[in-house]
């Protein structure tokens, strides 16, 4: 609903079901697929994070498989409501695997730094 108000639907436009979307995805700009990019990059690279985080071993196997299971569901979207093909090449290619090896990264150099502090005191 925030999306909503900061980039509205165009004019005429119902997208609270996924058959209502259907109808009109074809009325959709660049700029309307602005948030649907962001939710899926920043999933993936939360739920590889605290993945990473969690995981006792196999880190980067357990953040890369987070980042699988998001594609996934994102692939299952796109092709039910018929995203633009460009839209799921960069959807693809940019939000899941790079966006879960860079919360893999982060939340490796967060134990790290977190390691550092209590062997330092």
């Amino acid at each position: 609903m925030i999306c909503n108000s900061i980039i509205p639907p165009p004019d005429g436009t119902e997208a609270m079901t996924i058959e209502e979307l259907k109808k009109s995805v074809h009325l959709f700009e660049p700029k309307h697929y602005i948030f649907p990019f962001l939710s899926n990059a920043i999933g993936s690279f939360i739920g590889a994070f605290v993945a990473s985080l969690i995981a006792s071993k196999h880190k980067i196997m357990i953040a890369l498989t987070t980042g699988v299971f998001f594609m996934i569901g994102g692939i299952t979207n796109s092709f039910m409501i018929s995203t633009p093909t460009w839209f799921l090449i960069i959807d693809l290619f940019v939000a899941y695997i790079p966006m879960s090896f860079l919360g893999y990264r982060l939340a490796r150099k967060f134990k790290l730094v977190k390691k550092e502090r209590k062997t330092s005191k």
